[in-house]
């Protein structure tokens, strides 16, 4: 007897380390999913430029594809949207091939942020201090340097827009990642033609904008053929990894969220624009349109906690690690392992471990992965002051998202110095993934789910913390001494 088909979403996701693709059920139920690193290429011609091959990223979008679609019998794709990392962007030349891809952490256009010349009244349209970071800057790096090939760039999109141009034919910016390019007036919602000048960027080479879970068109035939889907399978609009992550935990107006991953973006959901007078914080259009995203960013933390942990425990898993944190009674060691701190203009560039000498038989491997959360939870706690300073937040909860999460330790950190309730919910492990689905959910106006909150923290023994807090701080200004 055949199996009635389960209607599904596939969903691609590509973030700063790794490439994942899943199918996703209708009812938030991820299916399969499959991941594989990004590879990255420095390029000599910069002191630090990151960039990818397009192609060789979608060789590898397709045979994940293949692999989840395999794993799975009976399921009926009816959507396909993706989301990305944010900043990223790929470069098309004539005949829609593709010149170039530029990751989030490629910095090549550095050498050209001085032909910015008020900084501040840019800040105050794009949202966002302008750096090299951003996407504009990317493309007149590359254009500079590389100057046969930028004559031939005929457009330029985020990544998630471009895997889904791959799977559509059509062409798009979508409204959170536009926000990243400093081309954009986030609080309009529309380019603004006078960075495009300042730039020598011309307004043709921009795509038209397009609000995520609008409905694109239905999937290219040959690659229907070739995934053996349903040929009429849409489209969707996708977004920022940031933005759909914060979708996956159905927050309010207000509301609070931390997304815990590589970096940990603290936003604030906002229904009117306002930015920073201090230029410290981050305004971005969200994915849903009425909506804009106020975010102060600790910079890179969960990527600190993964390499370390491959040191400290290379062959245990999570459960092994929280086990020993709960019998650390009184830490050993302070770590400041280079966040970011939205008051101040630049990261650490150095870090490390203080602790008493000569080294105490106490010192545990435990006790170093203590100090790596609670460098993590502090950085965090600094930047949700500077986001509470801009846009005061007398919530007594704040909503938390991303694999960082998982460590019930780093939670109740974040509980007792914010002195707030932490929730996570049953979304958090795969959350931009989810808030996809939940993207392509709406646009089709299938079934909605609900998701429902697994944990809660609660505060305790805040003197002892903040007086941690306290000692943590020490720590970071010593590090910032050296050089």
């Amino acid at each position: 007897m055949n199996q009635e088909k389960q209607l599904a979403y596939l969903v691609v996701d590509i973030g700063t380390g790794n490439a994942r693709v899943a199918t996703v059920l209708t009812d938030g139920k991820i299916v399969a999913l499959r991941r594989e690193n990004v590879h990255y290429e420095k390029d000599a011609d910069y002191p630090d430029a990151i960039s990818f091959d397009p192609a060789c990223l979608w060789g590898q979008i397709i045979r994940m594809s293949q692999q989840v679609l395999q794993e799975t019998e009976n399921l009926d794709i009816i959507a396909i949207t993706a989301t990305s990392q944010r900043e990223g962007i790929v470069v098309f030349g004539p005949d829609e091939s593709e010149l170039i891809g530029m990751s989030n952490h490629d910095n090549r256009g550095r050498e050209w942020e001085d032909m910015i010349k008020d900084k501040s009244a840019m800040y105050k349209v794009v949202g966002r201090y302008p750096t090299a970071l951003f996407s504009a800057l990317k493309l007149v790096g590359f254009r500079e340097r590389k100057v046969e090939a930028g004559k031939k760039i005929t457009a330029f999109t985020s990544i998630s827009d471009w895997v889904n141009f791959k799977f559509s034919g059509i062409l798009a910016y979508e409204h959170s990642q536009a926000s990243e390019t400093l081309l954009y007036d986030v609080e309009r919602g529309e380019w603004e033609a006078a960075y495009g000048d300042l730039f020598g960027i011309s307004p043709a080479l921009l795509t038209p904008l397009k609000v995520a879970g609008t409905v694109l068109g239905p999937v290219r035939s040959q690659l229907a053929l070739e995934l053996n889907i349903n040929p009429k399978a849409r489209v969707i609009v996708g977004g920022s990894d940031t933005q759909m992550a914060i979708k996956s935990v159905s927050p309010n107006t207000d509301d609070v969220v931390i997304v815990s991953g590589t970096t940990t973006p603290v936003v604030k959901i906002v229904d009117n624009y306002l930015v920073d007078t201090s230029e410290r914080t981050w305004t971005s259009r969200h994915i849903d349109d009425n909506y804009f995203v106020l975010e102060a960013n600790a910079g890179v933390t969960g990527l600190n906690y993964q390499r370390l942990k491959e040191i400290f425990y290379p062959n245990e898993d999570y459960e092994v690690i929280e086990e020993e944190l709960n019998k650390v009674s009184q830490p050993q060691c302070i770590a400041s392992l280079g966040s970011l701190i939205a008051d101040e203009k630049s990261p650490l560039t150095k870090g490390g471990f203080i602790f008493n000498a000569p080294v105490s038989h106490q010192l545990t491997r435990g006790d170093f992965v203590w100090a790596i959360l609670w460098d993590i939870a502090c950085s965090i706690y600094e930047n949700y002051k500077t986001l509470d300073q801009v846009s005061g937040h007398s919530k007594d909860y704040v909503l938390a998202c991303g694999g960082g999460v998982q460590s019930k330790t780093l939670r109740q950190f974040l509980a007792n110095l914010f002195n707030k309730k932490i929730i996570i919910r049953d979304t958090y492990r795969q959350s931009s993934i989810i808030g996809a689905a939940l993207i392509c959910t709406e646009a089709l106006q299938t079934v909605s789910y609900e998701t429902h909150v697994l944990d809660t923290s609660v505060p305790r023994e805040r003197d002892r913390y903040l007086a941690l807090y306290e000692e943590w701080s020490k720590v970071r200004k010593t590090f910032k001494q050296v050089k």
